[in-house]
């Protein structure tokens, strides 16, 4: 009895962790997004290339669209 009233207490205080800590998240400002926008700060640098990579995997994957698109080289979504 006594281990079940620890066990909901703790799992209530984590719980309350958890929710308040997510609360503190702030949204970005328009002025702290102009580094990312940076030109040093993309992934792939040549859109051809990352596209042809892109395509390269989703062949060999045997689905369509291999990252980000839900469904297999079955056809069912």
């Amino acid at each position: 009895m006594m281990n079940t009233q620890h066990t909901r207490t703790l799992a209530a205080l984590a719980l309350l962790g958890t929710l308040s800590a997510c609360s503190l998240v702030q949204p970005v400002q328009p002025w702290e997004k102009g580094n990312l926008a940076k030109p040093e700060m993309i992934f792939d640098e040549d859109t051809l290339d990352a596209a042809f990579v892109e395509h390269t995997y989703s062949s060999k994957e045997a689905a369509f669209g291999g990252a980000g698109v839900g469904g297999g080289g079955c056809g069912c979504n």
